[in-house]
């Protein structure tokens, strides 16, 4: 059995190159922005407080009454019915609506 010379080592790494590269350029457009997206979801579900108007997967939109583990308690509408979600039922906090004067003014 021979063993391969210099330049046939040169031509094994040229036909791994495209390989290696194509992996490298996957990992910068792909993976690492979808990891900083998820830790950016993490974070924000964990600095949810009560009295928090948030909007869940579902389209719900209410106010946090209670917080246990992974599991919240979200106040809807003015009749104030209450549903027990989990923590990763959420989807973003809501904005604060503009005070009324605030429009007029405008």
């Amino acid at each position: 059995m021979q063993m391969p010379q210099a330049g046939e080592y040169g031509k094994i790494l040229m036909q791994f190159l495209p390989i290696v590269l194509l992996i490298v350029v996957f990992y910068f457009l792909l993976i690492r922005p979808q990891k900083k997206r998820d830790r950016a979801e993490k974070e924000m579900r964990n600095s949810i407080s009560v009295g928090d108007e948030i909007s869940t997967i579902g389209g719900i939109i209410g106010r946090v009454v209670t917080i246990k583990e992974d599991v919240f308690v979200l106040e809807t509408s003015g009749d104030r019915s209450k549903i027990k979600m989990y923590r990763w039922a959420i989807r973003g906090k809501e904005q604060a609506e503009a005070p009324a004067e605030k429009l007029e003014n405008s």
